[in-house]
């Protein structure tokens, strides 16, 4: 299976990253490091991951994210990288 990250998903990234450098240096490398890691998991197991807003959902194992994607033509498609600690509204609106 191949994966696609998203234009939208790949500046979650970029975000997520900002965050945590902010908090402590080489924070965000390993935050990086761990979606990366969470993200190619994709090539084995994509799919079975459950549906939340149409979107399956791969939670993170080392942080509070998910990333939400959609197989499509065997591809996995990263449609975001989110947060989990946001409002579940704002989680829906951006992903429809």
């Amino acid at each position: 299976m191949k994966v696609q990250i998203l234009d939208e998903a790949r500046q979650d990234l970029v975000d997520g990253f900002r965050f945590y450098e902010s908090q402590s240096e080489d924070l965000g490398d390993y935050f990086l490091d761990s979606l990366f890691s969470d993200i190619d998991s994709l090539q084995l197991y994509a799919g079975i991951h459950a549906v939340y807003f149409g979107c399956h959902r791969l939670l993170s194992k080392r942080f509070p994210f998910a990333v939400y994607y959609r197989v499509e033509n065997e591809t996995a498609r990263v449609y975001a990288v989110l947060d989990c600690r946001r409002n579940p509204d704002w989680i829906q609106a951006r992903l429809t």
